[in-house]
């Protein structure tokens, strides 16, 4: 991971500048996270359970998008998580603008600090209602939840665990099901 660093904050003028290298570009509080493209384990898992969050909210008018896709969650914050959900009628042809009602990150090894913490922070604020963490060296998921405007864990699974979630829609995830063969 890099860090692009300016005088001032840079913005989305400044993100949408950038090169089309092939790499993850996200604005984080005015400052430019360049990553390289994920590996076929970290896509497997996010295609996975892209499947399943998509046949829980079919038939809603829930819209699920896996990265590359951008959310804008200020002038100075532009991300794109691993997985959204938002309704519909939210998004635009370029982006979301606006905090989506779930957030979903695969962790990896150069990711795992800036989504455990800064991002974490930034979905807060943003009023993400649900914030997923995936490791899927584990494979385990943490569930965190905005409570009164912060976040609490409400749940986490491990292996062949399962955990039941209400947001975006009620399902139960079982984090080996997210594990190619």
């Amino acid at each position: 991971m890099s860090v692009m660093v300016a005088e001032g904050l840079l913005t989305r003028a400044d993100l949408d500048a950038m090169p089309d290298d092939g790499r993850r570009h996200e604005l984080l509080d005015g400052a430019i996270f360049v990553t390289p493209s994920p590996g076929f384990g970290h896509q497997d898992v996010v295609m996975r359970l892209a499947v399943q969050i998509f046949g829980a909210v079919n038939g809603t008018e829930l819209v699920v998008l896996n990265a590359p896709f951008d959310v804008e969650l200020s002038e100075f914050t532009v991300v794109e998580p691993d997985l959204l959900v938002a309704p519909k009628g939210q998004f635009t042809d370029k982006d979301l603008p606006g905090a989506p009602l779930l957030a979903v990150e695969v962790r990896s090894r150069s990711t795992a600090a800036v989504d455990a913490v800064i991002k974490r922070d930034l979905y807060e604020k943003a009023g993400v209602v649900s914030y997923w963490l995936i490791d899927p060296r584990g494979p385990a998921i943490t569930v965190l939840e905005l409570v009164d405007g912060r976040y609490v864990e409400v749940g986490r699974a491990e292996g062949d665990e399962s955990i039941d979630v209400t947001a975006p829609v009620p399902m139960r995830l079982t984090p080996s099901q997210w594990l190619g063969g």
